[in-house]
């Protein structure tokens, strides 16, 4: 009996060495690992100079902060309002633009995207014109009678 202990004792060392092998990383996703080690260590480095240089920066340009502040409301204001106006005027040309376009193409017959919904609406509209014009016609008829 004390002769197979230490071959079943060697037998699951080694199945359990095999099954570390089979999940151990091969070189290339070692390097993986290592390049993204070294990525994150930069960028938490950088991130924490970034914080440092803008917490620094707070410190030292509070006063002029401060003292400039009645000027900044009413600069920032106009540029707002600027640039607002600006691309609200740049958009709503360009709507413009697009909408003279599509309803050149359709007076043109060149059947622009959303013509088919049209001709259905103006279907309708004469259709329903249509109904109308005959029900005031019988209701005018049996009024009269």
């Amino acid at each position: 009996m004390a002769e197979l202990r230490p071959i079943h004792q060697r037998s699951s060392v080694t199945s359990f060495l095999r099954k570390i092998k089979a999940h151990t990383p091969d070189s290339a996703q070692l390097l993986g690992l290592l390049a993204l080690f070294i990525f994150a260590s930069i960028l938490i480095i950088l991130t924490g100079l970034t914080v440092t240089a803008t917490i620094l920066g707070f410190i030292f340009f509070m006063p002029l902060i401060l003292v400039s502040s009645p000027v900044w409301f009413p600069v920032g204001t106009v540029l707002f309002v600027t640039i607002a106006g600006f691309l609200s005027a740049c958009s709503f040309g360009a709507v413009a633009v697009a909408g003279l376009s599509w309803t050149y193409r359709y007076f043109n017959g060149m059947l622009p995207a959303g013509s088919d919904k049209v001709a259905n609406v103006r279907r309708r509209i004469y259709n329903t014109n249509t109904y109308v014009k005959h029900y005031a016609m019988e209701y005018g008829v049996k009024m009269i009678a």
